[in-house]
């Protein structure tokens, strides 16, 4: 059974969010239902939302740095329980069979990943929609556990912005007595800091150089 959802969407790459009422698919065997609490403010949002990538499907329910409450477990669910504090990121679902997959590295899916909006389901084919909604229904597989304790607001953006910084931090072994330069610092630049600086890392911000605009001569 379907769920009739109330949404935030972008009818066209020119509109404004504006309330939309959309369908969630129906649950399968290994899916966590989740009522979204709070959802981040990427980029990336903005860019689907004004087809700036072209390839932009509407109507468009963005919004991939999810965290919510789960109301409902399906049959083939163990890892959570209704109640428990969860988050999505910006992926609900690969092929589970590629080499990537197979090592738990879905983001790099031969096939590439299913993404949590602006994206068709692989198996009924319907839009995926994000988290700028009531709530979600997702593979237990793509849902993160949110440990107690945790500021749920706050932890929204490290669902990607987080994500984004920790990998390569984690890749190249950051840790006490590395040096780490940050060029600007944004979205993605204070949270680098903060996980450099926790990690043990000497960390600074570079500010980024504009070039002066000309001056205009009337």
């Amino acid at each position: 059974m379907t769920t009739n959802v109330l949404g935030y969407a972008a009818q066209s790459a020119k509109d404004v969010l504006a309330p939309y009422r959309f369908e969630r698919r129906i649950p399968r065997p290994d899916d966590v239902a989740i009522e979204i609490l709070y959802c981040g403010v990427c980029h990336s949002d903005l860019h689907s939302a004004r087809n700036d990538w072209g390839n932009s499907i509407y109507p468009m329910v963005p919004g991939h740095e999810i965290i919510g409450q789960v109301t409902s477990v399906e049959p083939n669910v163990t890892r959570f329980k209704p109640g428990d504090h969860v988050g999505v990121g910006c992926m609900v679902d690969s092929c589970q069979h590629c080499e990537a997959c197979e090592q738990g590295l879905e983001q790099y899916c031969a096939d590439f990943p299913t993404l949590t909006y602006n994206a068709s389901d692989r198996h009924d084919k319907l839009p995926t929609y994000g988290g700028y909604s009531e709530n979600i229904v997702v593979s237990d597989k793509f849902v993160l556990k949110i440990p107690a304790g945790l500021d749920l607001k706050g932890a929204a953006p490290l669902l990607c912005a987080g994500i984004t910084t920790w990998s390569p931090l984690r890749h190249w072994k950051v840790g006490k007595g590395s040096k780490v330069a940050v060029i600007g610092l944004g979205g993605l630049g204070h949270m680098a800091l903060k996980l450099a600086n926790a990690l043990g890392a000497h960390s600074r911000s570079l500010p980024v150089r504009r070039a002066k605009r000309p001056t205009r001569v009337v």
